[in-house]
């Protein structure tokens, strides 16, 4: 198999090194790609949005699986336009791409489709008036979506009807998101632990993952700015068995339904966000890819070829590899981020250590380096590119969560750069869990 993977962050290095291991692939090209992802893929300058540069490199490639990372692809129909070619591609259709790329479509999907979340208004650009009206009548503390994508920015918890009306402006007047904000979503404030579900699927049949929780705040404890992720592990002990069948009863089974009904193709990953409370799970956003860092927790837990799950995917037939297999294991992801981050931040910094985790040191020891934003000096030296540089990964065969927090931190305390910074406290909320189930 000749795979076409989309992206350049740590999540792409983590499906690019689980494809890898599959002894169907023949060749990895990954768009645009990073320092680390290079070592086991050829990079390849394209822009992931580009549908048309997309599709003319697969059909010039003999590209046999399309793999898509991020959201934005999906969103402008990379998915659509390689179907009509019959390159199989691993993603949903635009139109089922909604769910993450309209905040107000997935609310009024799940409406009509009595799959749980909350409450909820949608309000235009052009209702200000009536939305202005309405938050005077809210219970707060309340939550202000952005409508469209805004690289996981637009989310707002608004104490008072001040603080949601200052929101509204910045939004509205201020055009903090752009076309994202066109329109809001006003959501009740749900009150519980967040985690995370993903399901294998072909539009029809489905394999639920391993459940994770993600740590997004800047600061231990939950605190400061919200970020892409500092974090995640996985299992997550909250994500219990009675709340997986709830999740995949009346999550899952009525979102692939309504898909199918409405005619919305969905071949890829469902990232089910939820909210539980009381035993309980709610949607608080779909996402149709897998999440990062979730994606460095999760896919290294799979016990298959992965390369021939989402070929099945893709290809309509996800029944015929069923079931898929999962390590009885717990896996640790810890974000080495610039400093600075989510704001501004310095690059180019030089990164020392990544040398001791080549790849056979990775398999033998259960610890992995994802690349999330690195780049080579004319002396091959690692430099920082971005705000999230690596995801530290440890994967703990023991399925000893404690065991394997320290394995990551003991990877993570071996790398350096100027300015690195990372939490102290990933998957505490585990452990924390584990005293509690």
């Amino acid at each position: 198999m000749r795979i076409l993977v989309l992206g350049g962050g740590a999540r792409e290095h983590a499906i690019c090194w689980k494809l890898k291991q599959s002894p169907r692939v023949a060749k990895i090209f990954c768009a645009p790609g990073n320092a680390g992802i290079a070592q086991i893929a050829e990079s390849v300058e394209l822009i992931p949005t580009d549908v048309k540069a997309v599709v003319g490199f697969a059909l010039r490639e003999r590209i046999d699986l399309v793999v898509v990372g991020p959201e934005g692809p999906l969103a402008v129909g990379v998915a659509d336009a390689l179907d009509k070619e019959r390159i199989p591609v691993f993603g949903p259709r635009k139109n089922a791409a909604l769910l993450e790329s309209s905040k107000a479509f997935a609310k009024e999907f799940m409406q009509r489709h009595d799959i749980p979340t909350a409450r909820y208004a949608v309000f235009s650009f052009e209702e200000q008036i009536e939305c202005r009206a309405f938050l005077r009548h809210v219970n707060y503390p309340a939550v202000i979506k952005a409508d469209g994508l805004a690289a996981g920015k637009g989310v707002m918890i608004c104490e008072t009807e001040a603080e949601a009306t200052h929101a509204l402006d910045e939004i509205f007047t201020h055009r903090i998101f752009g076309e994202a904000g066109q329109r809001v979503v006003i959501e009740e404030f749900m009150e519980g632990e967040e985690a995370s579900v993903f399901a294998l699927t072909d539009g029809v049949d489905y394999a639920v993952l391993a459940s994770a929780q993600d740590h997004k705040r800047i600061l231990d404890g939950d605190r400061g700015k919200n970020t892409g992720g500092m974090g995640a592990y996985a299992p997550a002990p909250i994500v219990t068995e009675d709340i997986i069948e709830q999740v995949k009863k009346e999550i899952i089974e009525r979102t692939l339904k309504g898909l199918r009904e409405e005619g919305r193709m969905y071949r890829g990953v469902l990232y089910c966000g939820l909210m539980i409370t009381n035993g309980y799970a709610r949607v608080v956003e779909f996402n149709v890819r897998f999440g990062d860092p979730e994606a460095e927790v999760v896919i290294p837990l799979i016990d298959g070829d992965f390369a021939e799950i989402l070929l099945a995917c893709a290809e309509g037939r996800l029944s015929t590899v069923l079931p898929i297999k999962q390590f009885q294991a717990s896996a640790v992801t810890i974000v080495m981020a610039s400093q600075g981050y989510p704001d501004s931040y310095q690059t180019g910094e030089v990164i020392s250590g990544l040398e001791e985790f080549n790849q056979k040191r990775e398999i033998e020891e259960g610890t992995v380096v994802f690349h999330g934003a690195t780049k080579l000096d004319d002396k091959n030296h690692y430099l920082t590119s971005g705000g999230r540089v690596l995801s530290v990964t440890a994967v703990g065969f023991a399925e000893d969560l404690r065991q394997t927090i320290t394995q990551a931190y003991n990877a993570v305390s071996q790398i350096s750069f100027n300015g690195a910074y990372y939490r102290s406290d990933i998957g505490k909320k585990g452990l924390k869990a584990m005293q509690t189930v």
